[in-house]
């Protein structure tokens, strides 16, 4: 099922929540709403769902209007991130509730129900009570229930918040492998850009109830359209640079660190102010500087094991942050290292 949100907007009393949101989630995409607290993606959520209705714009279901529709004749499934269970039913009880809703009974109830459990492989646990299961036994449940009614679109409200490290890992993979093995189109609510960027086929970034920028995981890392979503997709160093000169899709990018040279967008011209930005695993530390690489010298070392982390002043610019993985070599505080920066792996950005 195709979802269209033309040009939404909500508010609650005086203060607007949603503005002009627009977004086109394709049949079968598993689609992602990303962004901090109060960004207005849970009221998003609620109001495909039908929990609450729009202020102005449409929303469609394929091709038909769902502006004014109740929740129950939308055939959306959701869940919730409490999950919802009802503590009195066994889980092959849970599970069913919404077929005895819709009055679905005999073989096709016990059938529907079966296969809900299997999906998600909690077949063994049907006649527990949720009490009995963990955070991530219960989790499935709640998306048995939600798979069982057979829904056009899957609703997913920030699932996997209430688990531990561990078993957010785990449910990462059940997620995507449900979702796989149902092809059922899946707007998800998450406010972890790690749980968006390993599982999304497209993501929506949103800030104070606007669109930032949609794109692929990838796109959004790579490319994004402003320090907003760079900064909260992931972290990133900026230094502010001016464009020097551009030759062959490459600008050469004069800052306070140095001269970098950068692949640019089009539009960028000679003597544009730019913001220049790289993640922390884009650079590499060598032990002698070369004309593609910035002196730099080594403020604080941070072993993790798999990765080192370097805080680095490079001229008048300190703690610029690097990652280095599974680190070979070790570079002291008070070291002199040279820092190598592929132009590929550099963000431009206007600077007003």
């Amino acid at each position: 099922m195709r979802v269209t949100i033309e040009n939404v907007s909500k508010r609650f009393e005086t203060t607007p929540v949603l503005r002009e949101v627009s977004i086109a989630i394709e049949e079968r995409e598993l689609f992602f709403l990303l962004g901090p607290s109060g960004c207005g993606k849970t009221t998003l959520l609620r109001l495909i769902a039908g929990f609450y209705d729009a202020d102005a714009g449409e929303v469609r279901f394929g091709e038909r209007r769902m502006n004014g529709v109740p929740p129950h004749r939308r055939n959306t499934g959701m869940v919730f991130q409490n999950y919802a269970l009802w503590p009195h039913m066994k889980v092959w009880e849970n599970v069913a509730y919404g077929l005895d809703i819709r009055k679905v009974r005999g073989a096709a109830r016990r059938q529907r129900v079966d296969e809900a459990l299997e999906i998600v492989r909690m077949g063994g646990y049907r006649d527990r009570s949720p009490n009995q299961l963990s955070g991530g036994q219960q989790q499935r449940v709640a998306l048995a229930r939600a798979l069982v009614i057979k829904p056009d679109v899957l609703l997913l409200d920030e699932p996997l918040s209430n688990l531990d490290a561990q078993l957010r890992l785990e449910m990462r993979e059940e997620i995507r492998r449900i979702h796989e093995e149902t092809r059922i189109t899946t707007i998800y609510v998450t406010h972890d850009q790690d749980e968006a960027l390993s599982l999304a086929d497209r993501i929506a970034v949103m800030r104070e109830g606007r669109i930032e920028q949609i794109g692929a995981p990838r796109t959004l890392y790579r490319h994004p359209a402003n320090r907003f979503v760079a900064d909260f997709i992931g972290e990133c160093n900026w230094l502010e640079g001016e464009i020097a000169a551009v030759d062959s899709g490459r600008a050469r990018v004069r800052t306070a660190a140095g001269e970098l040279l950068a692949d640019t967008p089009e539009v960028t011209g000679v003597g544009a102010r730019v913001w220049l930005g790289f993640r922390p695993e884009a650079g590499t530390l060598l032990g002698a500087p070369d004309e593609h690489t910035l002196p730099a010298t080594v403020e604080r070392v941070t072993y993790l094991g798999r990765v080192e982390q370097y805080r680095l002043r490079i001229g008048p610019i300190d703690g610029i942050k690097v990652l280095q993985t599974n680190p070979s070599q070790h570079h002291a505080p008070g070291e002199s290292v040279a820092l190598q920066l592929p132009p590929g792996d550099l963000i431009l950005l206007p600077r007003g």
